[in-house]
């Protein structure tokens, strides 16, 4: 029974990095990609290292095991956040059919504030 559950974790886990790898190379701008490899990538990471603790079957290998999925499940959203952040920081353009920009006329790029109203800056720059 535990070989069957190891084949199912660690399958969904690699069809899951391997969803990620895909992403990384088919989506067409830095923020969907950031977006694809975060949440497919740590899911699947997830999924093998619960393979692999019921593999083994130890408690200290199944205690490390889950404290690297938790290091993993809380570090990859706020590394993802941070690197969107600096690419959009540092003028990355979004693709050209993306729906919306959140951010647009809230930035001051003079003094890096963000406010919740526009900031009057660029609003002539806006697409109507």
């Amino acid at each position: 029974m535990s070989t069957i559950l190891i084949g199912i974790f660690a399958t969904l886990g690699t069809i899951f990095v391997l969803l990620a790898a895909v992403g990384l190379v088919r989506m067409p701008d830095t923020y969907l990609r950031i977006s694809v490899t975060t949440k497919a990538a740590t899911l699947g990471i997830g999924l093998i290292l619960i393979a692999a603790a019921i593999y083994f079957n130890e408690l200290s290998i199944t205690s490390r095991v889950l404290a690297i999925i938790l290091f993993i499940f809380l570090t990859a959203p706020v590394s993802a956040h941070l690197i969107g952040r600096a690419s959009y920081f540092t003028g990355v353009k979004l693709w050209k059919k993306s729906v919306m920009d959140d951010l647009e006329g809230k930035y001051k790029k003079t003094t890096h504030k963000l406010s919740s109203e526009d900031t009057n800056e660029n609003k002539d720059d806006r697409k109507e």
